[in-house]
């Protein structure tokens, strides 16, 4: 295994060459646990620690490695390492961290294609689905949608012209992964030094998908439940996985929650015929409920646009902007916690600065 088969480019040889520490080997993040790491390098896959400044970084934060990361490693032995530096990524598909915490969770880095999967079954949701591309619109990477289980659609034209209307730019690809039908398209999207990723709700299918393309059952696969649909969380943890000679893929497990993080760029990529109408509304500021003049409202009122596509564009504007209030809360938190924490230190070293001086003058 060669390093450029693993995605390694120029631009990461440069970024670890300005480390300047001979000691150092390059490897690329294949699966991360909770307290670990395995990392591939172009000679074995070993352990690995985080040490250094990202061992006392944020949780999860976006300045620890996730997986599909390029990182520098001081081998410990054949088998363990320390994750000594995170190399700049190319980008990442990243959500809201679970919970109340404000923060980004890196889901996975330095990806070229996000296949996001979605069934033809009831998992079928054009509202998730438009949470998905505003998300990898943001990522850097290319959406393509896959919608699996054509045997079980009961109106595939029907179901396929709603994604196309509702995922401009991104190619759509209707398949059965089970069966095999229409696989091939995924194919076309892989090569060396390409890394794809899969991500979707659970039951969707995307285990299947990986173990398609690497010819072996390495991911375990769940029924869905027969009530809803909906799958079990068969995968419960990210990884990477190589195709040789055909590039990487990265499985993610379903997510429970998808909230938005980024900026609100994403989303001209997610509804560019909304944010286009937003240009020609008469007010600048313009939210698109009841204003006159509105461009949008207008749209909806001559059947041109639809009302849920509206709807689901102003929620995740609100998430945005509701992300974005309180990651700048918390960092002026931050600040002035470090201001404190300054003026306490500067405090201390004015007072034994004073003890001396007084101690001195005694003597």
């Amino acid at each position: 295994m060669t390093l450029e088969e693993l995605g390694w480019t120029p631009e990461f040889h440069e970024h670890f060459e300005a480390l300047e520490m001979p000691d150092l080997v390059p490897g690329r993040v294949i699966r991360q646990d909770p307290y670990s790491y395995s990392v591939m390098t172009a000679q074995t896959t070993v352990m690995a620690e985080l040490t250094g400044p990202l061992r006392t970084s944020a949780a999860d934060g976006e300045d620890r490695p996730a997986v599909g990361d390029w990182v520098a490693l001081l081998p410990h032995d054949d088998e363990t390492a320390f994750i000594h530096a995170l190399l700049p990524r190319r980008g990442g598909f990243s959500r809201q961290k679970a919970g109340t915490v404000t923060g980004a969770q890196v889901v996975a880095a330095n990806i070229d294609t996000i296949f996001i999967v979605m069934g033809l079954d009831g998992d079928f949701n054009l509202r998730r689905l438009e949470r998905y591309l505003a998300l990898c619109w943001n990522s850097g990477a290319a959406p393509v949608v896959l919608l699996n289980k054509t045997d079980l659609s009961e109106d595939l034209d029907g179901q396929v012209a709603a994604v196309e209307a509702t995922a401009a730019g991104a190619d759509i690809h209707p398949l059965s992964a089970k069966q095999g039908h229409g696989f091939d398209a995924v194919e076309r999207y892989l090569g060396i030094g390409r890394t794809v990723a899969f991500i979707g709700s659970s039951g969707a299918g995307k285990s299947t998908m990986v173990n398609r393309l690497l010819g072996v059952d390495k991911m375990a696969v769940g029924a869905v439940r027969g009530d809803d649909q909906r799958g079990r969380h068969t995968t419960s943890h990210r990884e990477l996985f190589v195709l040789p000679g055909r590039g990487v893929v990265v499985d993610t497990p379903g997510m429970r929650e998808l909230q938005m993080w980024g900026d609100e760029d994403a989303l001209r990529g997610a509804f560019p015929d909304i944010e286009d109408l937003t240009q020609t509304c008469k007010f600048r500021d313009c939210a698109h409920e009841a204003e006159p003049g509105c461009s949008v409202r207008a749209a909806v009122k001559e059947g041109g646009l639809d009302e849920a596509r509206v709807r689901s564009y102003l929620k995740l504007k609100g998430e945005l902007a509701s992300a974005a209030a309180r990651q700048s809360e918390a960092s002026k938190r931050d600040v002035r916690l470090r201001s404190k924490k300054q003026s306490k230190l500067y405090k201390a070293v004015a007072k034994h600065s004073r003890r001396r001086k007084e101690t001195g003058k005694q003597d």
